[in-house]
């Protein structure tokens, strides 16, 4: 068509080009409806290679797949022409399919039936084609009969031997074996190359076999063709010669290669030399690229899918020690015609516009030719179409009509092989239709966007629209959009969102519409989430997971652990917020998440429990590096679970002095596990490590092997040595007797010295296992010289220093004299006194002391307490003085002085008797502050316990509080007589504070501060006690009750009664059955009949006749009258009474109820 028109046709394709409209084709929906009326043309599903190499030994299925509406019918071409599959018995189609089965069960050979095969599939709509498939048989001959001599070549000479493989179908693999059926070995030196053969760069003696033997293998008929052996003799010599490398293959200085583009590339490089030559491979312009893998110790270079940036010059360089050699090889990428936009099928509707493309490359570039129905378009004038124009790689279809359906063949073909492809246009009209479900219901989630989807179908196009509760013009726009399938997207679903929507699908051929209803519900959330926690192994773990939804939603909480589920089983518990996990051991350790699911939203949270616990023991203790006062101890520390250790505790063991048990040696910083131990000598240790974190201490490691130090003699001086009397006449010298550890040796025991002080007498000495020695017959309290020594079977250790001691104290002969006083105060006075003689003392002074009492209150009638109190003064001077404070005010005192060493006070000095002055009072005894009504606060108070002088008065300050702020203070002064005042409230809401101070002329005394109470007739003071609380004001309240009911109670049975009878007359009635408990328990007294006389004078309680004086004797003593149903009123109310009486009364007179009420009638 091109050519006819020549450039005036191209300039009009151009413009059209230009000016196209193109209406996307329908994208026709797998809807099973749809696709049953759906009326296509065919589609090729399945085929064969076009390459179709197949066993001799099976029968040939040759494939052709194809699906259309109407199902297609098929028809084949072998070798261009019509393949009558009817004619050949061998030959059969199968049902609904176009593959083809030959059979060799009755004869045949498959060789006859190779060639080119070509499938076509029509139907009303069009023919589509398969590639044309060059079937072969595969082939695997045998290896021709030939007479191998044997090969003699000298040592260090260069060698091939030839494979030539049989040409098979497809090309065998080849590889070379020994008789033994064993490889023969490759290296650097002897290797296969790319045709087959066995190359050596050079021979040598060990290479003389008689058994290389070239192996083919074929693989469709998996057989291996094995070549008759060479033997190869080695004819050796003294030396060899060095050789320059020189190429085996491939040969000449360059080479040339073709290769198709996404094949394989193998370059070849095989050298021969002495020294064998190593290679090396480079690409002129550049390095070699990371798809090149060198092989066959690098003589082959391998490209696996080759591309055309791999095109190139290629050199390989041979090198030994003598020289080097090159050879080139310049690598073509040609490529057979590939994709670069495949035609697909075109569903349009009448009178739409559309195109087919074709685009393919290839080189050299490939032509292009369109088919339609099998047929070339410009030999195809049976389906003339006015509609459609040809440009190149594309075809254009313009208003296209019902009938213009057809099957479109692109080829595309260089020297190097073709592409075929079918793609239909397809031309449908149908009216709308709905393929989604009917009324659907869509639940979504508050402020979250949604999609409601309205799937649909026609052809031409429909026209979509959506309603909102069936009124209104379309959605779309605002938070509304719609979708080219019909979707309608809520950016952001609100509850006025919620209601019925209705899409309608129009086009011309009709209408159809849907409904979709949506309700929009509350955020499912975790709004307490479960937080990291550890835990110690034992207690409890609990994970928190509170969640928030809405009502209408049913909601699933599930709980994981390390992202699989949690089993619950008996020992965890889940509740609706929460998971516990008692008693937690390593087990529990992990990730939990808490996942909450309802239909149509879910949150999930998680957090990671860490189970602490006690570190494991130490493990593997060993002792190395021993020396005379040291050794050093390696351990391994155990599992920490999860709380670092930050302590190690070395414990030890002997056996000398208390065996078996364990001591604290040492301790260390948790992250040592080597420590140096610091010895004692003469023990036998052992030793054991604990190891500590936050939760608590491990079990002991297992004690490592003993370890004995050598004896010395003491090297530690007894402590706490000192000297002091428990008698006037002698001195006990005492030390701290030495840890079994500081022994050093056997038989440890101490030397003591001692001499007067200052005297120039010589030591005196005395050795003891003890800790104390008692010097006798000393002098009172005179000082001593003291010094000691510890000695043991290996010699003497350190002497102490010098220490100073005493022997034994006595009582002080001499009193203080002239005690007197001075600077009397209210609360304190000055002691001066003259001190005795220090030798009079006979022992340490310790202090003078004061032995003083309170006499009496300079107030009359107040009582005091005489106890005796002291105080010390330590004074050595000439003229002592002191101070005696925390006195009692205004009162009567009384003081002597002795003088105290440590053991002894001595006779007392002369009393002195003084009077302290006026003092400010204490406060107040108690202050009570009581609101009897809403407009006066009462005030109470009494006077102080200690007044400390004499009372002149009360000082009260007041004012207004209103929370933080307070108003102006005022002031009420009263005699000291007054105790209560009266304060009237201007506004029944003010509250007051009060701050009263008792007074004397000294001043105002401790304040008593007090705040008005919150509510009507509450009063606030430290005594006030809670009268409603108290015994006797509820004993007496329910005494005045009881009298009340009981006055009540006779009134009303003087108004029932009418007069005065005799009891006895009405002894024998009974009592009326009417008399019983009423529902809460109480008895019921009153008379339905009030007015009613019983036998012209009275009227029984209940409306029944009665005695006045009911004997409950029928009911205490085993009668059958039943007066109560748990019987608790029987024992309770009855009294016997004596014979006589009874007798004569036939009534117990029992103090019942009832007969106490007619009694005080």
């Amino acid at each position: 068509m091109l050519a006819q028109g020549g450039p005036w046709a191209l300039s009009v394709i151009s413009l059209v080009l230009l000016l196209w409209q193109e209406v996307s084709a329908i994208d026709v929906p797998l809807d099973s409806k749809i696709q049953q009326d759906l009326k296509q043309p065919p589609t090729i599903m399945k085929q064969s290679l076009k390459d179709y190499i197949v066993d001799p030994r099976d029968n040939i299925i040759i494939e052709c797949e194809a699906k259309g509406n109407p199902v297609p019918t098929f028809s084949w071409r072998r070798n261009g022409k019509f393949f009558n599959v009817g004619k050949d018995p061998r030959v059969t189609m199968r049902k609904r399919s176009g593959t083809l089965e030959i059979s060799f069960r009755s004869g045949g050979r498959p060789e006859d039936y190779e060639g080119e095969y070509q499938c076509f599939a029509s139907n009303d709509f069009g023919t589509a084609l398969t590639n044309k498939i060059l079937l072969r048989v595969s082939k695997s001959p045998l290896w021709p009969k030939e007479v191998l001599e044997p090969v003699v070549v000298g040592e260090g000479s260069p060698l091939v031997l030839a494979c030539n493989p049989p040409p098979g179908l497809p090309p065998p693999l080849t590889f070379w074996m020994d008789s033994a059926m064993m490889p023969i070995t490759q290296d650097k030196r002897v290797s296969m190359g790319l045709n087959g053969d066995l190359y050596f760069s050079n021979v040598l003696a060990k290479d003389s076999h008689t058994d290389y033997s070239c192996n083919a293998r074929f693989l469709f008929t998996h057989t291996i063709q094995q070549k008759n052996p060479f033997t190869l003799k080695v004819q050796t010599s003294r030396k060899v010669a060095e050789t320059t490398p020189n190429f085996l293959s491939p040969t000449g200085t360059d080479s040339s290669r073709m290769v198709m583009r996404g094949e394989k590339l193998k370059l070849e490089c095989i050298a021969s030399g002495v020294p064998t030559p190593s290679i090396k491979w480079f690409k002129k312009g550049g390095d070699l690229n990371q798809k090149v893998k060198l092989d066959n110790f690098n003589k082959t270079l391998r490209i696996d899918s080759v591309s055309e940036e791999d095109a190139g010059e290629y050199m390989c360089m041979a090198n030994n020690q003598i020289g080097s050699i090159r050879h080139s090889i310049y690598v073509q990428v040609k490529a057979a015609p590939y994709w670069l936009d495949q035609p697909s099928n075109l569903v349009l509707a009448p009178d739409e516009n559309g195109r087919l493309v074709c685009r393919a490359n290839g080189n050299p570039k490939p032509h292009i030719q369109w088919l339609v129905n099998g047929e070339p378009i410009e030999s195809n004038s049976s389906l003339p179409n006015p509609s459609r124009t040809v440009a190149g790689d594309t075809i254009m279809f313009r208003s296209v009509q019902i009938g213009s359906s057809a099957v479109y063949q692109c080829n595309a073909s260089n020297d190097h092989g073709y592409l075929l492809a079918n793609a239909f246009i397809s031309i449908l009209d149908m009216a709308p239709r709905m393929l989604g479900p009917k009324n659907q219901l869509i639940k979504v989630i508050e402020n979250n966007r949604t999609f409601l989807d309205c799937p649909y179908f026609g052809s031409p196009l429909p026209e979509l629209r959506w309603f909102k509760n069936g009124q209104g013009s379309g959605l779309d726009g605002g938070h509304y959009r719609v979708y080219i399938n019909g979707t309608l997207e809520i950016k952001r679903a609100r509850a006025e969102d919620q209601g019925t929507y209705t899409c309608v699908a129009s086009n011309i051929l009709g209408k159809e519409e849907n409904q979709v209803r949506l309700e929009v519900k509350e955020p499912t959330r975790i709004v307490r989430a479960p937080e990291h926690q550890s835990a110690i192994r034992g207690t409890m773990a609990r994970f928190d997971c509170r969640v928030k939804s809405d009502l209408t939603l049913p909601i699933t909480v599930t709980w994981l652990k390390d992202d699989k589920p949690l089993s619950l089983g008996s020992r965890l518990k889940k509740d609706e917020d929460s998971l516990s996990i008692p008693n937690v051991h390593e087990g529990d350790e992990g990730t939990y998440t808490c996942t909450v699911k309802t239909e149509i939203d879910q949150d999930t949270a998680s957090a990671r429990l860490t189970v602490l616990d006690r570190p494991d023991s130490p493990m593997d203790l060993e002792l190395s590096d021993p020396e005379e006062r040291n050794v050093r101890l390696t351990w391994i520390p155990g599992d920490d679970h999860n709380s670092p250790v930050t302590l190690f505790v070395v414990q030890f063991e002997e056996d000398r002095w208390e065996s078996g048990k364990w001591q604290n040696l040492s301790s260390y910083p948790g992250d040592f596990n080597s420590v140096i131990l610091e010895l004692s000598p003469f023990v036998n240790y052992q030793f054991r490590v604990i190891a500590v974190n936050s939760v608590g201490q491990s079990r002991p490691s297992y004690p490592s092997q003993r370890y004995q130090t050598s004896g010395a003699p003491p090297d530690t001086i007894p402590r706490g040595l000192k000297g002091w009397g428990t008698k006037k006449n002698n001195m006990e010298i005492s030390w701290e007797p030495l840890l079994d550890t500081e022994r050093n040796g056997p038989n440890l025991h101490y030397s003591v010295w001692w001499r007067r002080k200052d005297t120039g007498e010589e030591w005196s000495n005395v050795t003891t296992v003890g800790a104390k020695h008692i010097v006798h017959d000393t002098e009172t309290y005179v000082p001593y010289e003291i010094k000691l020594q510890a000695v043991n079977d290996f010699g003497l250790g350190g002497e102490s220093n010098i220490i100073i001691g005493y022997s034994g104290e006595d009582k002080p002969t001499a009193p203080p004299t002239d005690l007197r006083v001075s600077k009397i105060d209210s609360t304190k006075v000055n002691v001066h006194w003259t001190p005795v003689d220090p030798s009079t003392v006979l022992g340490e002074f310790k202090e003078y002391r004061v032995y003083y009492w309170r006499e009496g209150s300079m107030v009359k009638g107040l009582r005091v307490n005489k106890e005796k109190k002291t105080k010390g003064f330590y004074s050595t001077v000439a003229q002592p003085t002191g101070i005696l404070t925390d006195l009692q005010p205004y009162s009567h005192y009384r003081i002597y002085m002795v003088v105290a060493n440590n053991r002894y006070e001595g006779p007392p000095s002369n009393h002195v008797e003084f009077r302290t002055k006026e003092g400010v009072p204490e406060a107040p005894k108690f202050f009570k502050i009581i609101q009897r009504s809403t407009d006066v606060i009462h005030l109470e108070w009494d006077k102080p316990l200690e007044p400390n002088g004499i009372l002149i008065g009360y000082k009260l300050n007041y004012q207004t509080v209103n929370g933080s702020r307070v108003g102006l203070m005022q002031m009420q002064s009263f005699l000291p007589n007054v105790t209560t005042y009266t304060l009237r409230l201007p506004e029944r809401a003010i509250r007051y504070k009060f701050y009263l101070a008792a007074l004397t002329q000294v001043g105002a005394g401790e304040v008593y501060a007090e705040e008005s109470p919150h509510f009507t007739n509450e009063a606030y003071s430290k005594d006030q006690v809670d009268i409603a609380t108290q015994g006797w004001f509820i004993g007496l309240m329910c005494a005045i009750a009881l009298i009340i009911l009981i006055l009540l109670i006779v009134c009303f049975i003087k108004r029932s009664r009418g007069g005065k009878y005799p009891v006895r007359e009405k002894k024998d009635l009974p009592l009326d059955a009417v008399d019983q408990k009423g529902e809460d328990g109480s008895f019921d007294y009153h008379s339905d009949e009030d007015n009613k006389p019983l036998q012209g004078s009275q009227n029984s309680l209940d409306g029944g006749v009665k005695e006045s004086d009911d004997s409950l004797v029928d009911y205490g003593e085993g009668g059958d009258g039943q007066f109560n149903e748990d019987g608790s009123f029987i024992g309770q109310y009855t009294v016997k009474k004596d014979k006589d009486e009874t007798e004569g009364n036939e009534s117990s007179e029992a103090t019942s109820p009832v007969n106490a009420i007619y009694s005080l009638a």
